[in-house]
C-alpha cells in the first residue's frame, strides 16, 4: 500500500531529465515535487499527475479519472489524474506528461497572491495603529513608537 521504494525509484529514473525529483511521504502515498512544487502524487503505486482545464481533456481522452477519496460519505475529486500506464515504459512520453503537470502547478502557484498583498496582517495593523497613537506604552511602560 502507498508508494513503494521500487516504484519511486522507477519514477526518479524516468523523470531524471526534468530535474531533481523531490518525494515527500504523505498520508497513504507520496507527493512528487520539482522546482519546489507538487506536480504528482503516488497512491498504491499508481501515478497521478496535476491537471487543469487545459490538460484535463488529455486524461479524459485516455479514459482516465481523477484521484478521488471519500469524506463525510461524499466522493472528493482532486486535481490529480491517473496517468496512462504506458508512460512507465516510455521515458520521453512520461517526461512530456510530467512537464505539462509541472506547468499546471507553476501556473497555479503564479496565480496565487501572497496573503500580505491581499490585506495587511494583524502585525501591520498594530504597527499602523501604534504609529498613529503617540504615547502608547507597551507592557513594560516603554513608548511603542
Amino acid at each position: 500500500m502507498g508508494a513503494s521504494d521500487g516504484f519511486i525509484e522507477l519514477l526518479r529514473e524516468l523523470l531524471a531529465d526534468i530535474g531533481p525529483l523531490g518525494v515527500r511521504r504523505m498520508f497513504s502515498g507520496a507527493g512528487l515535487f520539482a522546482d519546489g512544487l507538487m506536480f504528482g502524487i503516488v497512491i498504491d503505486d499508481v501515478l497521478y499527475l496535476k491537471a487543469d482545464d487545459t490538460t484535463r481533456g488529455d486524461f479524459e481522452a485516455e479514459g482516465l479519472a481523477p484521484f478521488s477519496y471519500q469524506r463525510n460519505g461524499r466522493a472528493v475529486d482532486l486535481s490529480y489524474w491517473r496517468s496512462p500506464e504506458r508512460l512507465l515504459d516510455d521515458a520521453d512520453e512520461m517526461r512530456c506528461w510530467a512537464q505539462r503537470a509541472l506547468g499546471v502547478a507553476k501556473k497555479k502557484a503564479a496565480a496565487k497572491t501572497p496573503r500580505t498583498e491581499k490585506r495587511p496582517g494583524r502585525t501591520a495593523k498594530r504597527q499602523a495603529s501604534a504609529a498613529e497613537t503617540p504615547g502608547r506604552k507597551d507592557k513594560k511602560g516603554r513608548n511603542r513608537s
